[in-house]
């Protein structure tokens, strides 16, 4: 299996209310030397979270210890710039399995979809709800159905409902990459190669 499989999330929200953040400002070039996924984590955001004699920022909100969670909550446009997978890895290898947004970069997206991190695109009005709710009372919880669809304030009770492609929901309940998927079906490969004249 190579990610956790995701069906219902229930956490806490980080709140990020900026917009256009590229994949750059997500995870800096200069540390894009490594090639397996781990690590990363550690530099997510990093000339945000620190200063240049590695300091913490205070006001940045990864280092505010009232706002944690499984659940990043970004503002318009997140993921655009460059096509590196390297900033979907330093999102899930820091612990965040969802990233909730009003737009996402379409490279972007399909990177945290391989992954196994959840890009939920909400209406404009909706993401406002969400980080109001958050600022107002961090242990404000949202829910996530990956099987509904659907994205749930629970101190408001009120749901919005989130689109994905059918193919990666599948993958996500199961917890499968696309070499995954293709070894859960290897047998009806070999059967169709058997049958089916060249």
């Amino acid at each position: 299996m190579a990610y956790e499989k995701f069906k219902i999330l229930k956490s806490n929200c980080v709140p990020l209310p900026i917009e256009n953040i590229d994949t750059d400002q997500i995870i800096p070039a200069r540390f894009l030397k490594a090639t397996k996924r781990v690590g990363f984590g550690d530099n997510l955001f990093r000339d945000w979270k620190y200063n240049s004699d590695n300091t913490p920022k205070k006001e940045f909100v990864l280092n505010n210890k009232k706002f944690y969670g499984k659940i990043l909550v970004g503002g318009k446009n997140f993921g655009s710039g460059s096509s590196r997978e390297h900033a979907a890895w330093a999102i899930y290898d820091y612990g965040f399995r969802c990233v909730i947004s009003s737009f996402f970069a379409d490279i972007f997206r399909g990177n945290c979809l391989n992954i196994g991190v959840l890009p939920v695109q909400v209406s404009p009005e909706f993401l406002d709800k969400i980080f109001k709710v958050v600022f107002d009372d961090p242990k404000s919880e949202i829910i996530i159905s990956l099987p509904d669809q659907t994205v749930t304030i629970e101190k408001l009770n009120i749901s919005e409902s989130f689109e994905i492609n059918s193919y990666k929901k599948e993958n996500m309940l199961n917890g499968y990459d696309d070499i995954d998927y293709l070894m859960n079906i290897k047998d009806d490969i070999i059967k169709f190669s058997k049958t089916t004249p060249l």
